[in-house]
């Protein structure tokens, strides 16, 4: 399960930033993991409920948005929304899709003490 590393590495980005700006403790992490990111978000939600144990982040509510995935259509020539990778384009059929949005995973978001 490769959420448990993506967990760990939210949470040494966490700290890093607690250090660097001396914050006592966060009480919410908001994450943005777009539908393309090849990532369960239960799963991801589950390790990072054990990743931030014992951190400065412990306990705290974690928010995960989900926004779709977009696509360049190559035979449409338009973007499109996709919600998984392997679809065809839902104008045309076609699967010569390049994406242009929707696989990224970030921290957008702390509320710290």
């Amino acid at each position: 399960m490769h959420e448990m590393s993506l967990a760990q590495s939210i949470r040494d980005l966490i700290e890093g930033e607690a250090r660097r700006n001396c914050y006592r403790r966060i009480r919410e992490v908001e994450l943005e993991v777009g539908q393309l990111a090849n990532v369960d978000t239960s799963a991801l939600r589950f390790a990072l409920d054990v990743a931030l144990r014992g951190s400065v982040a412990s306990g705290s509510a974690v928010t995960i948005h989900e926004p779709p995935g977009h696509a360049w259509c190559m035979r449409c020539a338009g973007t499109v929304e996709v919600r998984r990778r392997g679809e065809g384009c839902p104008a045309c059929g076609s699967y010569q899709l390049a994406v242009t949005d929707g696989d990224q995973m970030r921290v957008v978001g702390m509320v710290v003490d």
